[in-house]
């Protein structure tokens, strides 16, 4: 169970991960070894999954932004088309989703042709793909990748 404390840590690290555990003490005014004392047992408990750097797609080539739908042909509760999918090295992420799809791709790309490739090449070339659908990305108005952390840890129960 977390507590206020571990809480306000984890929304101060998502903030900043760079954040100093002596700043974080600072701001709840408690002993930086207790900082580092929590930040511990969030890391083996698997509530912090770790730290990471944000960086610009663009700077890195990787300017297109596509959300790609697989239906496959696996059957229930296989799992392999998913890995097989999340080491694709364009595929940021791997959703497992209920209804006509099988899985929902968020692909980052340099251009179209390069996306053309990785549909062709990467994903049509799977066992078990059976189609794909693509939605290519105009504008982003929101990406975040923070967790919304509450603030009353009474507040965590579903229904509330």
């Amino acid at each position: 169970m977390l507590d206020d404390r571990d809480l306000q840590i984890l929304a101060l690290l998502q903030d900043d991960a760079r954040t100093s555990n002596a700043e974080i003490a600072r701001r709840l005014g408690i002993a930086p070894s207790a900082v580092l004392e929590r930040i511990r047992k969030l890391e083996r408990r698997g509530v912090l999954l770790g730290y990471s750097a944000r960086v610009d797609p663009r700077a890195v080539g990787s300017e297109l932004l596509a959300f790609v739908f697989v239906q496959a042909d696996e059957s229930p509760g296989g799992e392999d088309l998913g890995r097989t999918l999340a080491a694709i090295p364009e595929v940021l992420e791997v959703h497992h989703v209920a209804g006509e799809d099988c899985y929902l791709l968020k692909v980052r790309v340099a251009d179209q042709e390069d996306l053309s490739r990785v549909l062709r090449q990467r994903l049509g070339r799977l066992k078990g793909v059976q189609s794909t659908r693509t939605t290519i990305v105009l504008t982003t108005v929101k990406e975040s990748t923070e967790i919304p952390i509450p603030a009353d840890p009474g507040r965590r129960r579903r229904g509330d």
